[in-house]
């Protein structure tokens, strides 16, 4: 039996990390195999394009260039490191996927939402997640959030983080659109919210759209 595939979107500071922690260890103690990964990378190509990207050497190029590096690196990581793990029966945990690219380079980086659908045709060719995540506050909430976390790791501002307050908040209207327009495959996840009420709201929805992986794999023993 084929893996469950499950994204994660949402503006800088969402916590997506966190939450794909916590779901990963939910379903690892109920005896799901799992596999974490992150767009852009996820593969040794794709990260070292992912490296090239948040440095902001992609940038002068347009967005139009940085999509086709986003393709580049998605077609890799699915040859790579999704789609065996799915056919393995492996279910996938991905922080970013597709719907970035629409978000990122689509909505707020003005490429028209036609040769959007080209390239997501031709790069995912037929994959798509069964279930994605889009964690939502608003941007100046996530943009704080994300400066406390390079704060305590010593970073710098990467490629997007450094953009203005106005990119971040169309940011997050695209991705409340791209809910709007796939209702059956994603969920809006208030993410102004404590982590442990985040990681509340996921579960409830995974047991309404996706309920075998809130069940034990041994179906003798109790349900969580």
């Amino acid at each position: 039996m084929a893996g469950r595939f499950i994204t994660f979107e949402g503006g800088e500071g969402a916590g997506k990390s966190t939450q794909i922690a916590r779901l990963k260890g939910r379903l690892e103690q109920l005896g799901h195999p799992v596999l974490v990964t992150r767009e852009p990378g996820g593969s040794p190509l794709a990260e070292e394009i992912r490296s090239f990207i948040l440095a902001g050497h992609a940038k002068p190029l347009g967005p139009f260039a940085e999509a086709l590096m986003f393709a580049a690196a998605r077609i890799d990581h699915l040859d790579k490191t999704i789609e065996p793990a799915l056919r393995n029966g492996t279910n996938v945990l991905c922080d970013r996927f597709a719907d970035s690219t629409r978000a990122y380079q689509g909505s707020s980086g003005a490429i028209a939402p036609s040769l959007i659908d080209d390239l997501e045709r031709v790069t995912l060719a037929g994959t798509k997640p069964d279930l994605t995540f889009i964690l939502d506050l608003p941007a100046e909430v996530g943009l704080a959030r994300a400066g406390e976390r390079r704060a305590r790791k010593g970073e710098g501002v990467d490629r997007f983080e450094d953009e203005d307050l106005s990119f971040h908040q169309s940011l997050r209207q695209a991705f409340l659109g791209l809910a709007k327009a796939a209702p059956q495959r994603c969920a809006v996840i208030n993410a102004d919210q404590s982590p442990d009420e985040v990681e509340a709201a996921i579960w409830a929805t995974l047991r309404e759209r996706i309920p075998e992986l809130t069940q034990r794999v041994a179906r003798s023993l109790d349900v969580a």
